[in-house]
């Protein structure tokens, strides 16, 4: 008997281990049906839970096995934008209330208060330190008294969460204050040479949260000169950017890498930057998606940039009778409109005959429709009814190669196109293609 004993008592404690829930509100209740948690890891994100947003309210049970970490809670789709992030320490249970308009704020959770408080506090302390700046202020004394406010809080906050995950952050986030007065140039190239100073790029802790890849970002696409200069005087400021942010993170693990570079990637077209994007395409994130077996990274972005605002258009091949065409090589009008329809799409049966009308009052207008299909009996009927359009059939539909070639999903699908073929836009209806050409007046 008392062999077994400290067993059933082990084996009691394991099941009476507590188990955590993250709970709360979400207002406007009716807004919000479901709620998913992941933990973010170096690159990736794990499922955790999921429940249902009942009458604006939802309890999310932890599985006890979950790792402490950075927890992503997803609200709606896409999940990319409408999520935010809390910390889970494996010891507290997490209560919130989140609001479209304030964002989350935390009833519960001794680890996320302090991580918000901090935050609030620092960022107000730092742009106090802003405007102090860019008031053009040079008063020794008030500056001196703006450096002992970002010390202390900051000294403040490293302290009193010693051994919390908070730590982590609070510690990497430390701000560059100066010694003493220096100028605005001066200090900000400081701050620019110094940003990597408390910033542990190898840390899991950090590499498993939004924070880090957010702190990345903003060094490539922020920590810029302050002069007013081009848009290609910007986008060599950020490749230099880049090139240093390569050395910091040339010790981390290549996953983390290609998620950083994919990240950057991703800000650079958001913001039209497509010589950065290409940089770092063709410098880091090709070779990164190669030695980590990521060929999908490839794969997308090679279609973006086929397909992106201002790329040549893909060439298109088509017979008529016994001359072969090209889309390449047509000449004589002013702009060119690629429709990507098919003759068993009632929507394109609606919107067709309609545009086909509006084309026909504008010779320097040219339209390809690309009958995408599985045979020619019905295409060879209603392409007869839209004369003055060149007609190009795809068989194979969703997977002929011009399906493939230009991404389409569904149909019908416009692409408007210069006199050199360049694409221009990519309307999403009927009416917007009107729209972009004018009303064709």
């Amino acid at each position: 008997m008392n062999k077994i004993f400290p067993l059933l008592f082990c084996l009691f404690g394991y099941l009476t281990q507590a188990q955590y829930t993250i709970s709360g509100s979400f207002s406007p209740a009716k807004d919000y049906t479901w709620i998913i948690a992941y933990r973010i890891n170096p690159g990736t994100q794990g499922y955790v839970a999921d429940t249902a947003i009942k009458e604006g309210k939802f309890t999310l049970n932890i599985p006890q096995n979950a790792q402490p970490g950075t927890y992503r809670l997803v609200y709606a789709v896409p999940q990319e934008e409408f999520y935010f992030d809390v910390i889970y320490n494996g010891k507290e249970s997490i209560e919130l209330t989140f609001d479209i308009e304030r964002g989350v704020s935390f009833k519960t959770s001794e680890e996320n208060k302090i991580f918000n408080a901090y935050f609030r506090e620092i960022n107000g302390a730092k742009q106090r330190f802003i405007d102090f700046y860019m008031g053009g202020k040079t008063d020794t004394v008030n500056f001196k008294k703006l450096t002992k406010i970002l010390n202390e809080v900051q000294t403040a906050y490293e302290e009193s969460t010693s051994g919390m995950l908070a730590n982590h952050f609070i510690m990497a986030n430390r701000p560059y204050i100066p010694s003493s007065y220096e100028s605005s140039e001066k200090y900000w190239q400081n701050k620019k040479d110094q940003y990597f100073k408390h910033l542990d790029l190898e840390n899991p802790v950090l590499q498993g949260s939004g924070y880090l890849t957010d702190k990345l970002t903003t060094y490539v696409f922020t920590a810029i000169s302050g002069k007013k200069e081009t848009k290609a005087d910007t986008e060599k400021v950020l490749a230099q950017n880049i090139q240093i942010l390569n050395e910091k993170l040339k010790e981390t693990d290549l996953l983390y890498q290609l998620h950083i570079y994919n990240t950057l990637w991703s800000n650079a077209v958001a913001n039209k930057f497509n010589e950065t994007s290409d940089y770092i395409f063709n410098t880091y994130l090709r070779t990164l998606a190669n030695k980590t077996g990521n060929q999908k990274v490839i794969k997308d972005i090679e279609l973006h940039n086929r397909l992106r605002i201002g790329a040549i258009a893909p060439d298109i091949v088509w017979k008529e009778g016994n001359t072969t065409k090209e889309l390449s090589q047509i000449k004589g009008a002013d702009c060119y409109v690629l429709i990507f329809w098919s003759s068993t799409c009632s929507h394109c049966l609606k919107e067709l005959p309609d545009l086909h009308k509006k084309f026909m009052e504008n010779s320097m207008v040219k339209v390809i429709a690309i009958g995408l299909e599985d045979n020619d009996t019905n295409w060879k009927i209603e392409s007869a009814k839209l004369v003055g359009f060149e007609h190009v059939i795809a068989l194979g539909k969703w997977e002929s190669d011009y399906a493939k070639l230009y991404d389409i999903h569904q149909t019908p699908t416009y692409f408007i196109l210069d006199k050199n073929k360049h694409i221009i836009a990519k309307p999403g209806s009927d009416k917007e293609v009107i729209e972009f050409l004018g009303g064709f007046k």
